[in-house]
């Protein structure tokens, strides 16, 4: 009876090692000490708050991420857009006192042909999002782009410039500004909901970059996001620039001759897209301190969550050098008691048959 008890012992301590073996393998597999939270005990809260933080890390991480794809293009535009400012603001002083009609077609032709290209800029998308365009990120900023140089805007501009008779160049010049200025749907080349609806007084696009940090990216086909313009300007760099390309696409070769009156007018057309020039790299600049403050918020959270993640891994992982050396000895014990339960059957079987 007692061979009988101690064979009984024994085996239910091989079941317990059997147990034992199979958890620590399952354990050197994953690498984790369990799949529940029963697994690491009284550590189980802590890990809950850490892998919370690690989540909300990581979501921050996300937006930003993608936040920053969206101001990397927008800075591509944007650097295009002063480009075409600045190529046009140089230009037209060649045509100060010009002689050659050649040369005045040819710019007024370029000058049409880079309001098409502004349009199609301004109209930039990433990731099926309109960058421009506020918060309707559905819908182009600038719905009939390739038509912006006969839009009612450019229209009327060019109609003002032919109104030159080398006497009404300030009145020309006001007239312009205020077409470029206006939001009424027969003149303005921009969609509704940037010029009278909802986009036309809401906040820029932003984020939640970390706690209650709530950072601003977001930029405007009509108008000015971080920045105020200044000098001869209608308030937007965009505005401006599209302004100063209409005037230039009206000037023809006959107006040259106007003396004084044409001179003016193309100092005054020059000044506008001066104001362009410099509110477009200040607006470009605000956009790269955007930039900069969210790559060290990124940085921020990969540490972080780094930090974070190593923590939990103390808690959840286990030692995989430790838990071999421990799979090792309990297969020995196992092993022995395998042993040990033949030895006490052969026992218990000799007293039997004596």
């Amino acid at each position: 009876m007692t061979s009988i008890n101690l064979t009984g012992r024994i085996d239910l301590n091989a079941i317990l090692l059997r147990e034992r073996l199979a958890q620590l393998g399952e354990q050197i597999s994953t690498g984790r000490k369990g799949n529940t939270y029963a697994a690491i005990g009284t550590d189980a809260p802590k890990a809950i708050d850490l892998r919370a933080e690690i989540g909300r890390r990581e979501a921050y991480k996300t937006s930003i991420d993608q936040v920053l794809g969206k101001i990397r293009i927008t800075q591509t535009v944007m650097d295009r857009l002063a480009a075409i400012a600045e190529k046009h603001q140089a230009n037209v002083a060649n045509l100060m006192g010009v002689s050659k009609a050649e040369a005045i077609q040819i710019q007024a032709q370029q000058a049409k042909a880079d309001m098409i290209e502004v349009a199609g800029l301004l109209n930039e998308k990433f990731s099926g999002e309109y960058l421009f365009g506020g918060s309707d990120t559905h819908n182009p900023p600038i719905p009939d782009p390739l038509n912006i140089a006969n839009s009612g805007m450019g229209a009327k501009i060019r109609a003002e410039i032919a109104r030159l008779n080398g006497s009404n160049t300030v009145e020309i010049l006001t007239a312009t500004k205020a077409i470029a200025e206006s939001n009424a749907a027969d003149t303005s080349p921009f969609s509704a909901f940037l010029s009278t609806g909802d986009g036309s007084d809401e906040g820029r696009r932003s984020l939640l970059g970390n706690n209650d940090e709530r950072i601003a990216y977001g930029v405007f086909a009509n108008r000015n996001a971080a920045v105020t313009s200044s000098g001869d300007t209608t308030g937007s760099w965009a505005k401006d620039l599209l302004r100063g390309l209409a005037s230039i696409a009206g000037l023809t070769p006959e107006k040259a001759a106007m003396g004084e009156g044409y001179a003016s007018l193309i100092a005054g057309i020059q000044q506008g897209l001066k104001s362009s020039v410099n509110a477009l790299a200040l607006e470009r600049g605000a956009l790269g301190v955007t930039e900069a403050r969210l790559e060290s918020l990124n940085t921020l959270h990969e540490s972080v969550t780094t930090s974070l993640t190593g923590q939990l891994s103390s808690l959840e992982e286990v030692d995989m050098a430790k838990t071999i050396t421990t799979l090792q000895a309990t297969q020995t014990q196992l092993e022995a008691s395998y042993r040990a339960i033949s030895i006490a059957q052969q026992l218990s079987l000799t007293r039997f048959l004596a």
